[in-house]
């Protein structure tokens, strides 16, 4: 497994591949690995005949007192857990590499970040558009796996990928969870033992709001005021959003007479944890 600490280095590497015939998929980490970074490597690696994995915590995807300074890092261990699962490369670049010095070109999206987690987090996907975009040009994959528990994230890089024709297949892999239920994050290590317990009201709302829709609530606003009032009955909880919306265009929906997404967002503890669902009435 290569290492490759530049744009140039690694461009030049993913330029020979293809001149050899052979195709790259791709999965971006911002490190901490743990099973579901590892689950969409899985897919990756059976995608492509050679994987690439890029550690890089993107500052500018991190608002004004987010937790970019706390966020956790173990680049040691991440490379076994890398290596371990047949990637070929992994891009690791450091902050000037990436946005040198007098750096002023980003990329944002008209539409679907002014829902779910745009809303309280208004660079967030300035900054995801933006290195997502960077990371597709150094790469330059055949195929991209990201995770379906950011389902923004997701979509907004499926628009991305069709406004500026970058040509990759971008795939969307499922949540993987805790036994408990708990959908996997870096940051679920910021939860102590009690937090951790509170955390599980995040998994159990999504399979509430899916019981109420099959027993044939059609009403919207009646699952995210019940839910609200389920979340806050646990400690040390409090609701950023609660969504029910058209999974393409993220705006909300009064009445679910077809698909819908799920989406919600909860502080626990100093831990910003997301979850989601696609629900079919």
């Amino acid at each position: 497994m290569e290492i490759f600490k530049t744009a140039s280095d690694m461009r030049e590497w993913s330029d020979s591949m293809h001149r050899a015939g052979q195709t790259i998929s791709f999965v971006p980490t911002m490190g901490y690995l743990h099973d579901g970074h590892l689950s969409l490597m899985e897919k990756g690696a059976s995608l492509c005949s050679a994987l690439v994995v890029s550690i890089f915590v993107n500052p500018t995807q991190f608002g004004e007192n987010e937790d970019l300074d706390a966020y956790p890092t173990d680049i040691e261990r991440d490379l076994k857990l890398i290596k371990a699962k047949g990637a070929r490369a992994v891009f690791l670049p450091d902050k000037k590499e990436i946005y040198p010095e007098n750096y002023q070109t980003y990329i944002t999206l008209e539409h679907l970040p002014k829902h779910l987690c745009g809303l309280s987090r208004p660079v967030h996907f300035r900054g995801v558009a933006t290195i997502v975009s960077k990371l597709f040009n150094i790469v330059r994959p055949d195929a991209a796996v990201f995770g379906a528990k950011d389902f923004q994230q997701l979509q907004v890089i499926r628009q991305l990928n069709r406004d500026l024709n970058f040509g990759i297949n971008i795939i969307g892999a499922p949540i993987v969870r805790e036994s408990d239920g708990l959908a996997m994050s870096s940051r679920n290590a910021y939860l102590d033992p009690e937090q951790r317990d509170s955390a599980l009201s995040l998994s159990r709302s999504c399979s509430q709001a899916e019981k109420m829709v099959k027993a044939g609530e059609k009403s919207a606003n009646a699952i995210r005021s019940h839910i609200k009032s389920f979340i806050e009955s646990f400690p040390d909880t409090r609701v950023d959003y609660i969504s029910i919306c058209d999974p393409d265009t993220l705006n909300e929906v009064e009445e679910i007479d077809t698909e819908v997404l799920f989406a919600l967002a909860v502080q626990v503890g100093r831990a910003r944890l997301i979850d989601n669902i696609l629900i079919k009435p």
